[in-house]
């Protein structure tokens, strides 16, 4: 696919940005599309996955069928193999005539299954079926029947993960994964960000027509570092209301803070956890590792207090000798990476007036410095990417971050 190509499909459908991992869905969607494999579309929730069967379709031989999405987490369990296979009169309660279902209604077109991993185990038996052979049966019938359908699925669940739990068959999954798109979060398309909300800033503009709302430098910043949970719908919805409620066009940071939900605890360390193969725990959130590495840090501070005054107290020393003790001051945490330079202390000893043990501080202790959150975060990388041996793809999977991520954290922590 030419950048022409992949340019012309995102004006015509909407799509804004120029990732790469967002060009590159794009580029594998327009080379597929001739084809009539089967496609499973992977991203986080509100990434715009339904952008991508369109693509697919209107770009193949089967653009002048129907095409009909289909959104299986929206359809009861009851009635979801009725709406998809269709069913025969008297078949259930309520089932007053015969109804063709989805499959049978797209025949030489394309259908699209939104949030796939939501269907229950007997509907994925069904639809296996149509994968393998093109034949399905109505509910209520023993009449079997064929269709020309190209399916296109999308899933925000691990499919992995559900696999393992039992919740989805695995052999449905390799028929509908034959081609994978993977769409990126919002958090690892930086540069598009401002992008898109320039965007929905002048569409909510046109649409309730008022002036489209300016960011000032602060408040672009605020936006660049929100890790945006909810992806472009969020953006999306954060910038309507932003429009409708604000009377000034000129937003600050503080005024679009509280648009953003948890803003502070989104900028925490960008480290997830969950349980690991030995049986332990990884951490579950970003406050929970915070609370365990200051709780490694008093650790180390007490065990050396103790070293300290062991040596101390065992050692001889002659009157109004100087011993000079290398390390840190008992109060700072020794892991905080703002402290990473030796200190010298001076505590002099005499018979006269200090016992076994004692210890008397020197005038010249230095004032603790104080360590942030993100020194935190700088030390914890800094340490993966050692334990990795600077193979960053490998520390990004073990700190469950992008790489782009990891690359922007490196760049802004110079840990080159």
């Amino acid at each position: 696919m030419t950048p022409a190509d992949i340019q012309q499909a995102k004006q015509r459908f909407g799509i804004i940005g120029n990732a790469p991992g967002l060009t590159r869905a794009v580029s594998r969607a327009l080379q597929i599309a001739p084809t009539d494999l089967s496609v499973l579309i992977t991203g986080e929730s509100g990434t715009g996955k339904e952008f991508f069967p369109q693509i697919i379709h209107t770009n193949s031989h089967r653009k002048h069928g129907r095409y009909i999405a289909v959104n299986c987490g929206a359809i009861p369990e009851g009635t979801i193999d009725s709406e998809l296979f269709g069913h025969e009169k008297g078949s259930f309660t309520g089932a007053l005539s015969d109804r063709k279902g989805y499959f049978e209604e797209a025949d030489g077109g394309t259908i699209f299954l939104d949030e796939v991993g939501e269907l229950p185990l007997t509907t994925q038996a069904r639809l296996l079926r149509v994968l393998e052979s093109g034949e399905f049966i109505k509910v209520g019938s023993s009449k079997v029947q064929k269709t020309n359908v190209r399916i296109v699925a999308a899933t925000n669940v691990n499919m992995v993960k559900a696999i393992g739990e039992g919740k989805f068959r695995e052999d449905l999954f390799y028929r509908l994964n034959t081609v994978p798109i993977e769409l990126p979060p919002l958090r690892d398309r930086v540069d598009d960000i401002l992008l898109l909300f320039r965007k929905f800033s002048n569409d909510f503009a046109e649409k309730y027509r008022m002036p489209a709302i300016q960011l000032t430098d602060d408040a672009k910043e605020a936006l660049l570092s929100y890790r945006w949970p909810g992806n472009i719908r969020q953006l999306k919805n954060v910038t309507e209301q932003v429009s409708i409620f604000e009377t000034s066009r000129e937003v600050t940071a503080e005024v679009l803070l509280p648009y953003l939900p948890s803003y502070n605890i989104e900028k925490l360390p960008v480290i997830s956890g969950h349980d690991n193969k030995d049986g332990g725990f990884q951490f579950s959130n970003e406050r929970e590792m915070l609370y365990q590495v200051i709780f490694e840090m008093r650790k180390e501070v007490n065990e050396l207090k103790n070293i300290v005054h062991e040596l101390l107290a065992n050692r001889t020393v002659p009157n109004n000798e100087s011993l000079k003790v290398y390390g840190q001051d008992t109060t700072t945490p020794l892991s905080s990476p703002n402290i990473i330079h030796p200190v010298i202390k001076t505590y002099h000893l005499n018979d006269n007036s200090v016992s076994d043990g004692e210890i008397i501080h020197s005038e010249n202790d230095y004032e603790e410095e104080p360590y942030t959150m993100e020194d935190i975060e700088r030390e914890t990388i800094r340490k993966s990417l050692e334990r990795n041996n600077g193979k960053r793809k490998k520390t990004a999977e073990e700190l469950k971050i992008s790489e782009r991520t990891l690359y922007r954290k490196i760049k802004e922590y110079n840990l080159e």
